[in-house]
């Protein structure tokens, strides 16, 4: 069928497929480091425990069968290296059978993973990756032309991924309609990244180009995607360029470039010979008759399973982030539907005093990623995930978010569990592990160019409350994981000193308006 084939995307495809196999890499290395605390055996939240609870209809994955963290360890660190075979070019040396059969192995191993992974992968670009590696299978490889339908399907995708966030915005946080969101979003942010404080500090009449610029490119340019070449490549262009900004702003884990990957795909190889000059395959076969009706098949499924996606960018009620089906197949997505005004922070602390006293001497524990030491500047981790400190992220914003996992995040600290402490980057009791562990919710912002010249401090901070009051190994044995977090009305203050002086944008106000609630937040998964 003359029509099936797309020769002139083979550099398209070519781009798409390492690039997402490159993200596959970094999702499996990150679950590889990181299980062993977040959901291993002796876990915040552990997967046994889960599986315990939850059937194979509700969580399918290759874990309801049996789990260990050997196995575990071992599905992980293979899934790294059939991605770095893929990276590298093994698919295109492989038969066509034995390149879907590889992206298969990859789609169905992160499955496994995202679907015992719980409230650590409860984020959009989860399902983003497992959709977008289920269709890099009916991509093909060197042996046959890119297919038409899943060059369409791509694009499909591309489309849900930027006019919902486009509509969630729109539909969501009056800021983006009075274009004056980004006054806050760089500040408020999950974890900003190096250049967010220079983001940050942009003339506001900038800023509110910025919020322009994107309802253009998230509800105008993804339309274009579905026009004729050259306007289709072109609107590509324009996401790409869009998403490199987003990636120098913060850190969204692997959104950005997954995004861009995918984009890629609606950009013939016209336009993309003068940036990749890489030489020609040979040219293609004819795709092979079961090939073929694999493809058309999985475009039908993929068409009766976009009925819920697409009825929800039309609904008032839109939802984002929202996988409607276990594997994770025709998501609908979104973010940033609203956008915080003040920046929260859960500080957490240790003494190896034996009586707390109004003299005990705190030590807080540092993270790798989410704001801490006001003098440190903001790093970039993306697109490698760390899912701890997301999740403090949101703990700042509701404690309720964070009542699985942070009592049992405390218990380890007050262990020096070695699994736990390796997620941070600063531990304060090297020696021997602290008596007590208290939280403390902060409010922090962004200094001024006359503070960070006058203190060196890139954050002002000020301690509000405590969020948990400082607990026991024993304790926690004595009354188990629940978190005990004071209710609002009885919070205890904190006597506070701020850590650097109130600047020319004046003092904080004492009881800051409550941020907004997780479930409106672009990371909040869908059905899990």
């Amino acid at each position: 069928m003359q029509w099936f084939a797309a020769p002139e995307y083979w550099l398209g495809r070519l781009l798409v497929q390492r690039m997402v196999a490159a993200v596959y890499l970094l999702g499996f290395l990150a679950a590889a480091r990181q299980f062993r605390a977040l959901i291993g055996e002796h876990g915040m939240l552990p997967v046994p425990r889960f599986l315990a609870r939850v059937p194979f209809r509700q969580a399918p994955g290759l874990f309801q069968l049996r789990y260990s963290d050997r196995l575990f360890a071992a599905v992980a660190w293979t899934g790294c290296a059939l991605s770095a075979a893929v990276l590298a070019g093994l698919a295109d040396l492989v038969p066509l059978w034995a390149s879907m059969l590889l992206w298969a192995v990859l789609w169905a191993g992160y499955l496994s993973i995202v679907n015992v992974g719980q409230v650590w992968y409860s984020f959009g670009w989860e399902s983003l990756l497992l959709e977008a590696g289920f269709l890099m299978a009916f991509l093909g490889n060197d042996e046959v032309a890119p297919p038409v339908l899943t060059l369409w399907l791509l694009r499909w995708l591309v489309f849900r991924v930027e006019f919902g966030a486009g509509l969630i915005k729109l539909r969501g946080d009056s800021c983006w309609r009075d274009l004056t969101c980004l006054r806050y979003h760089h500040e408020t942010q999950p974890m900003p990244g190096p250049l967010s404080w220079f983001f940050h500090h942009l003339p506001d009449p900038l800023h509110r180009v910025e919020v322009a610029a994107n309802h253009v490119t998230q509800l105008l340019v993804p339309v274009c995607l579905f026009l004729p070449q050259p306007v289709a490549g072109l609107a590509a262009c324009v996401i790409v360029v869009t998403q490199l900004w987003l990636v120098a702003s913060g850190n969204f884990a692997w959104l950005n470039w997954l995004t861009i990957a995918l984009a890629l795909s609606a950009v013939d190889t016209g336009l993309l010979d003068g940036l990749f000059p890489l030489p020609a395959p040979p040219a293609h076969g004819p795709a092979p008759g079961w090939f073929e009706g694999l493809v058309i098949a999985t475009a039908a499924g993929v068409a009766v399973l976009s009925r819920r996606p697409a009825r929800n960018l039309l609904s008032r009620r839109q939802v984002m982030n929202r996988s409607f089906n276990r594997y994770h197949l025709v998501n609908t997505y979104g973010a940033f539907g609203s956008v915080n005004r003040l920046r929260q922070e859960v500080t957490v602390e240790g003494t190896d005093d034996t009586e707390i006293t109004r003299h005990t001497v705190w030590k807080e524990y540092q993270f790798r990623g989410k704001p801490g030491d006001v003098r440190r500047l903001p790093r970039q981790f993306a697109p490698y995930h760390l899912r701890l400190d997301w999740l403090m992220w949101f703990a700042g914003i509701s404690p309720e978010y964070a009542r699985p996992w942070f009592l049992p995040f405390v218990a380890r600290l007050l262990e020096n569990d070695p699994d736990t402490l390796r997620l941070l980057r600063v531990n304060p009791f090297p020696a021997a592990p602290p008596t007590h562990v208290r939280a403390v919710l902060h409010l922090y912002r962004f200094t001024d160019r006359h503070e960070l010249r006058a203190t060196g401090a890139w954050w002002h901070r000020t301690a509000l409350h405590e969020f948990l009051e400082p607990t026991a190994l024993e304790t926690l044995r004595r009354t188990g994981h629940g978190l005990a977090v004071r209710p609002a009305g009885r919070r205890r203050a904190l006597r506070t000193v701020p850590l650097a002086p109130p600047g020319r944008r004046g003092r904080e106000p004492r009881t800051p308006p409550a941020p907004r609630p997780p479930d409106q937040d672009p990371t909040a998964g869908g059905d899990r």
